[in-house]
């Protein structure tokens, strides 16, 4: 068994390196993936931060309850969220345009890949703040603290952990919407899978693109696992 593996290794590292893949552009397939995983998760986190915070407190039995402003941003959330991302991608081209000037690109790919995962990330915020005991918010209150401080002082410290874990979910589920992206030319490493592996039949590139996906996963989550832990 361990020969058969070996062989079949060798055999796909031989075939790669006789595809018209380069390593230059492998390299930069991996940047790419790099920078639309970064900027996508910086816009996506300040929407869903401010987006939780004001589910949060405007809910019925929030701090700041506010029916109005919770009934209908709720739902907004919710249909934002129901929303597959390659129909998204789709979907918002005339969008991209209007920002990026192109619907083509790593930079034309932020765009939908932000929408996909703001509302995503601010049910796992609202889910992790929510988790928050009762009492230490009531506490907060008792001592005179103001809703900020409630938030910035007690909650948010609390709900740390759950904070770090729920994101790094969320970094994950974009590593793959990014692969997904390079169906419409977002570049990366989906682009890479598909433009040289399926288009061109050379499953050795798809099986590369599997597994440097798969290690990137990995390491997210092995990340995300030990600053949970970290007091």
């Amino acid at each position: 068994m361990r020969d058969l593996i070996v062989q079949w290794l060798t055999e796909a590292t031989s075939s790669f390196w006789k595809s018209s893949l380069s390593i230059d552009q492998f390299i930069t397939a991996l940047q790419e993936t790099f920078h639309m995983v970064f900027f996508a998760m910086l816009f996506g986190c300040i929407w869903g931060f401010i987006q939780a915070i004001i589910l949060l407190v405007s809910r019925p039995d929030g701090i700041l309850p506010n029916r109005a402003i919770y009934h209908i941003l709720n739902p907004i959330v919710n249909a934002l969220r129901s929303l597959p991302f390659i129909i998204l991608l789709i979907a918002v081209i005339p969008l991209t345009k209007l920002l990026v000037g192109t619907s083509i690109g790593t930079w034309a790919a932020i765009v939908p890949l932000t929408i996909y995962i703001g509302p995503y990330m601010g049910r796992l915020i609202e889910t992790s703040l929510l988790e928050v005991n009762e009492g230490i918010v009531e506490s907060a209150q008792a001592m005179g603290a103001t809703p900020l401080q409630i938030i910035f002082k007690f909650i948010l410290p609390e709900a740390r952990s759950s904070l770090i874990l729920n994101l790094t979910t969320a970094t994950i589920s974009l590593i793959g919407a990014t692969a997904m992206a390079g169906a419409v030319g977002a570049g990366g490493i989906g682009d890479l899978a598909i433009s040289y592996g399926y288009q061109r039949f050379d499953t050795s590139v798809v099986i590369l693109t599997v597994i440097v996906l798969l290690l990137l996963v990995q390491i997210v989550q092995t990340m995300g696992d030990w600053l949970a832990k970290l007091r």
